[in-house]
């Protein structure tokens, strides 16, 4: 069973790439720019690893979004949605990585829920 860790974080971006500039420079993140998904990925350290979004109308700049981690996503959406909260996205995939979903909690905050993929052997960290 999940004990419901937070395993990503996104931060918004107007322009991912300078962001991850910035952030990689600063910090001396790793990036990784995936062109096909308008989306980089970054890993902190040892820290929690995430990515940059687009600005768009429903994800406006300053918008920093989590996610925790889950065995089953509609389970626990359904779970927030009992609890008060708001369902915004049911599950989906993100291919080869895993399962996601969104969901505002009761205050308005948007927070996502992911279930990763196992990794195939020879890949396990």
């Amino acid at each position: 069973m999940s004990d419901h860790k937070i395993v990503h974080i996104e931060l918004t971006a107007t322009d991912r790439k300078a962001l991850s500039m910035f952030y990689s420079g600063v910090f001396g993140w790793d990036v990784q720019h995936i062109d096909e998904m308008n989306y980089t990925t970054f890993k902190a350290g040892d820290g929690v690893a995430g990515g940059f979004n687009p600005v768009t109308d429903e994800n406006p700049a300053g918008t920093v979004t989590i996610y925790i981690e889950t065995d089953d996503v509609t389970a626990s959406l359904n779970d927030v949605q009992k609890a008060g909260g708001t369902i915004l996205s049911q599950e989906m995939e993100i291919p080869n990585t895993g399962k996601f979903g969104l969901f505002r909690d009761p205050q308005g905050n948007m927070i996502g829920l992911f279930k990763a993929y196992p990794m195939p052997m020879g890949q396990q960290p």
